[in-house]
């Protein structure tokens, strides 16, 4: 399982830890990735994300996973958050 954000592609970074003699030893800053079941409104069901804690407020402040996904660039997605959002799309434009 990747430590990739689904919605927003933020991955691992690398850092140092800095010691107070100021050795330095190479360290890994991991996102704070949840699994996450998000309710869209157009779909009528659930869809599971493993998605950042940051990810999650930014879904909530845009007013739900349609709007987010519709807002969002297929770049930083990955194949299944691609997928759900052809999906709300095609039911949207149906509707």
């Amino acid at each position: 399982m990747s430590r990739v954000c689904e919605l927003t592609g933020k991955g691992p970074m690398t850092g140092n830890n800095v010691s107070h003699a100021n050795n330095k030893t190479k360290r890994r800053f991991l996102p704070n990735l949840n699994d996450v079941t998000l309710q869209s409104e157009a779909l009528n069901r659930g869809i599971k994300l493993r998605i950042s804690s940051h990810a999650l407020r930014s879904v909530d402040h845009r007013g739900g996973l349609d709007k987010f996904l519709a807002k969002a660039k297929d770049a930083e997605l990955s194949e299944r958050a691609l997928k759900v959002k052809k999906e709300i799309a095609k039911a949207q434009a149906e509707a």
